[in-house]
């Protein structure tokens, strides 16, 4: 990501201590499951629950040498845990792990999103009714139209964002997946149990059917709103652009005291 144009609150999400901090609390998850099941002891989790960390650049070490992310990380965490790490990750797959995690984060993503595009919203819609009267030319191709009102092109704006949000609540719960089945997704070694108590846990839905990864469709349809969110933005910065040029002046942006501006 671009630190000038990332916020911090959503460049925390996709930093390497949230994402292994999700890792680990899987883990965890997993073994809580398997212990009331009985696989697994209840004072080997709770010693797992009390020790279990990790550490990132010994993550990194561990991973340029074996060449594997997920066996660096179980590696570091075996380390501070001690011989009740055997029963980490057992019965499961790197995917299990990555993938879950990625729908937790794309959820957290979510929420910030979701929070902006309805601040968005609420400023259009007070737009909409201030200059509900106030006439501006229409343009159809750049070129002099039928008068219409400011009031009506921000009107516009806010339903075409009101559908985004739409979509994006709708694509949330597309992604909004838990996969703890094993191996190619077969539940050889795993009770499927596990994944229902873990997507409880974590407020997933398991998948209907289950295989290696979470279906790659969910997450295609989820970043195809994006992109439909990402050109309405667009759409609208370019509307403002175009009436805050010096032969029209129709709108201005607000211009701090100290800020500067290029030639």
């Amino acid at each position: 990501m671009i630190p000038r144009y990332t916020r911090k609150e959503t460049a925390k999400i996709w930093e390497p201590e949230n994402k292994f901090q999700i890792w680990l609390k899987i883990e965890i998850l997993i073994c809580e499951a398997l212990s009331e099941l009985g696989e697994i002891p209840k004072k080997s989790v709770e010693i797992i629950k009390r020790k279990a960390s990790f550490d990132i650049k010994r993550i990194d070490e561990i991973e340029k040498e074996i060449k594997h992310d997920v066996i660096a990380f179980l590696t570091s965490v075996s380390e501070k845990v001690g011989k009740e790490s055997r029963h980490i990750h057992r019965g499961i797959t790197s995917s299990d792990i990555i993938d879950t995690t990625l729908s937790v984060q794309l959820k957290q993503s979510c929420k910030i999103l979701k929070k902006e595009l309805k601040a968005l919203i609420l400023i259009l819609k007070k737009l909409a009714i201030k200059y509900k009267h106030t006439p501006c030319i229409g343009r159809s191709h750049g070129i002099f139209a039928e008068p219409t009102t400011f009031g009506l092109k921000m009107l516009g704006r806010f339903c075409e964002f009101n559908r985004s949000l739409d979509r994006l609540i709708e694509a949330e719960k597309k992604i909004s997946i838990c996969s703890i089945s094993g191996a190619v997704g077969t539940f050889a070694n795993i009770d499927p149990r596990v994944e229902k108590y873990v997507a409880q846990k974590l407020d997933l839905k398991c998948e209907e059917v289950s295989t290696q990864i979470i279906p790659r469709d969910r997450h295609a349809e989820f970043f195809s709103v994006l992109a439909i969110i990402a050109s309405s933005i667009e759409n609208l910065s370019i509307e403002i652009r175009h009436l805050q040029r010096s032969e029209v002046r129709e709108v201005e942006e607000f211009f701090s005291s100290n800020q500067k501006g290029s030639s």
